[in-house]
């Protein structure tokens, strides 16, 4: 009985060894796997950041001219139609970093994850919801974009947050230019809300539904702009993540003038 507790003992111990030799080879494999993957998405994240801006430069040398009498930019859209036949329009946000083509897929998938030249690419672009027609009839056209933490896409919108921001009467209207006009959309409401569908709704079936849609998005503003918006009313949305994805930050700004 002795000798079967004995060599039972003996058996236990060889055991324990073998698995902390085991352990011991296994885990510093894993951690130079896990240290290798992360080294190797950091160096692909700025990578395609890098190429990005660069992107962005060649566009803004390329198809950006400035009147040097009125300081206007003009867009031209035949050129940056060559480079992708995607592009739907050009948006500015006041004091952000906002000034981008913006692009249109058949879903909203594509441009999460492929850059303006249709390259894979994890900062994605700025691109509008494949439902928007752009047809002058849409009610709620909605602009999505990465928040990403170099500053770039969307990123700045999450300044329209503070108080500095939306107190500056000059950061209330965006501009949203495309081939046929230059549209300006004046700011109602600006909010932070969880993930959701409701805000990027873009038809309505009855006058009253949409008026009930524009009711409740006004009533989430962090902040009550005395704008009178009402169902007569176009819309731009514009939605990026924040917090680690747990919550989205929201602008709508209704359609106050067009320059054709």
């Amino acid at each position: 009985m002795n000798n079967n507790k004995t060599r039972y003992k003996h058996y236990e111990k060889t055991t324990n060894k073998k698995k902390h030799r085991v352990i011991s080879f296994i885990f510093p494999i894993i951690s130079l796997i896990i240290i290798i993957a992360c080294v190797s998405y950091i160096v692909t994240w700025t990578n395609q950041n890098n190429e990005n801006e660069q992107t962005i430069k060649e566009i803004y040398a390329d198809v950006v001219s400035v009147d040097e009498e009125t300081g206007d930019s003009k867009i031209d859209f035949e050129k940056l139609k060559q480079r992708n036949e995607d592009v739907v329009g050009w948006l500015k946000v006041n004091n952000t970093n906002i000034n981008y083509p913006v692009v249109q897929s058949n879903n909203n998938d594509f441009y999460l994850r492929h850059n303006f030249d249709k390259k894979y690419n994890i900062a994605g672009w700025i691109f509008a919801d494949y439902r928007a027609k752009f047809d002058g009839k849409d009610k709620n056209i909605i602009i999505y974009g990465h928040n990403m933490k170099n500053g770039s896409m969307f990123s700045t919108l999450n300044t329209a947050l503070t108080k500095k921001w939306y107190e500056n009467e000059d950061n209330m209207n965006i501009t949203f230019e495309t081939e046929k006009q230059v549209a300006t959309y004046k700011i109602f409401s600006i909010y932070k809300i969880k993930k959701e569908t409701f805000y990027t709704t873009t038809s309505f079936e009855t006058t009253e539904s949409y008026k009930k849609f524009l009711d409740e998005i006004k009533s989430r503003s962090i902040k009550d702009f005395g704008e009178d918006v009402n169902e007569e009313d176009k819309i731009l949305t514009l939605s990026t993540c924040a917090g680690n994805n747990s919550y989205r930050v929201v602008i709508h700004a209704y359609l106050c003038d067009t320059n054709k």
